[in-house]
């Protein structure tokens, strides 16, 4: 036999958390530790308890929670460049892993109109409205540090490393290196890089170290850098495809391969080949990293790095540092590796029908 829930009239307005006490046969202070997860609550009384409320629609309030617990339960995410895959994959991560754990993501949005600059963040974007702070990518000038020291709650930054806060990240300069010898070891030896970061870029510091990959990776075979094609981006597909427009102009002087800084870069360059009708790979192999949503579409060779588990580690970090303050320090960061992920987009120089393995 079912057990009946009775629920309030329309005319009485929403369901209350008393509603739900009545319903269950339980105080309104089980109701409370029940919904937000505290303990001292049987399996069975909280299983109850959640229950009921769904059947009757019952929404805590953010504000009585924050009251009660001294927790918002919210997580601020600062993040540069929104629309770009990198930033978007990752708050799309970061937001899974913080509602199963029973957060919700505040978005703060830094993007400008200008290319490669943003806003700054300011007091007012985050004070007393975060548990816990989740920078993406993203230097921070000394006022911005201070801020965040200032609002003492826990910083976890993604990608970039941030003095004195626990950072999660991939090494970038292993990555391009990889991406790189994986060429040269197919017998490439006239090869271009499409990626270096422009001057004035407020996201530089992933640009200089894929780049300083890519020189080391050829230094270690004694092969020259190209300086001339050695090309600034703004890390966009169609700059890519402006880029290698020229590059890939002169038949008697062009690279038999190019490594880009991302993928997305990569698939520029695909559509600059196609342009000017050489074949991929067998005029022109192409490597990039990050193993983008759509690298598989365009069979693409290139290093993955995993947005998921950087996402799900940087939560993990937060959680414990608000469970138990001072523990999430800089000694923990954590560095996930990359893998090489090898398509139909690389083969052996000059040979069309030996595809790279």
């Amino acid at each position: 036999m079912s057990e009946h829930v009775h629920r309030p009239s329309e005319q009485s307005g929403p369901s209350t958390i008393v509603d739900v006490a009545k319903a269950a046969g339980v105080s309104v202070a089980t109701v409370s530790r029940a919904l937000r997860g505290l303990d001292r609550v049987s399996p069975q009384t909280r299983a109850r308890v959640e229950r009921i409320a769904a059947e009757l629609n019952y929404v805590a309030s953010p504000t009585a929670t924050s009251l009660a617990s001294g927790r918002t339960r919210i997580v601020g995410v600062v993040v540069p460049f929104p629309a770009r895959w990198y930033f978007a994959a990752m708050v799309s991560a970061i937001g899974r892993a913080l509602r199963e754990r029973g957060y919700q993501v505040l978005l703060f949005d830094l993007e400008r109109d200008v290319f490669d600059t943003r806003l700054r963040l300011t007091g007012s974007m985050l004070w007393k409205r975060v548990d816990g702070v989740i920078s993406i990518n993203i230097p921070m000038t000394e006022a911005e540090l201070e801020l965040l020291a200032g609002l003492h709650v826990p910083v976890i930054s993604l990608g970039y490393r941030l003095p004195g806060r626990a950072t999660v990240a991939i090494d970038d300069r292993a990555a391009a290196g990889t991406a790189t010898e994986h060429v040269l070891s197919l017998g490439h030896r006239e090869v271009a890089y499409i990626g270096v970061g422009r001057d004035g870029a407020d996201l530089i510091q992933t640009p200089l170290d894929r780049l300083a990959g890519f020189r080391a990776a050829l230094a270690d075979r004694g092969i020259p850098v190209r300086e001339d094609w050695l090309l600034p981006s703004d890390w966009t597909a169609e700059d890519a495809r402006d880029l290698a427009r020229t590059l890939l102009a002169n038949p008697e002087d062009r690279p038999t391969a190019v490594v880009c800084g991302s993928d997305e870069m990569a698939f520029g360059v695909f559509m600059a080949a196609l342009e000017h009708g050489l074949s991929v790979p067998a005029d022109l192999s192409i490597v990039g990293i990050d193993d983008h949503y759509l690298a598989e579409v365009f069979s693409l060779t290139t290093v993955r790095q995993d947005v998921e588990a950087q996402g799900e580690h940087a939560v993990a970090l937060l959680l414990e540092e608000l469970a138990e303050p001072g523990r999430a320090t800089r000694d923990r960061d954590r560095i996930l590796p990359t893998e090489l992920v090898i398509r139909s987009s690389t083969a052996l120089v000059g040979d069309a029908d030996t595809p790279a393995s």
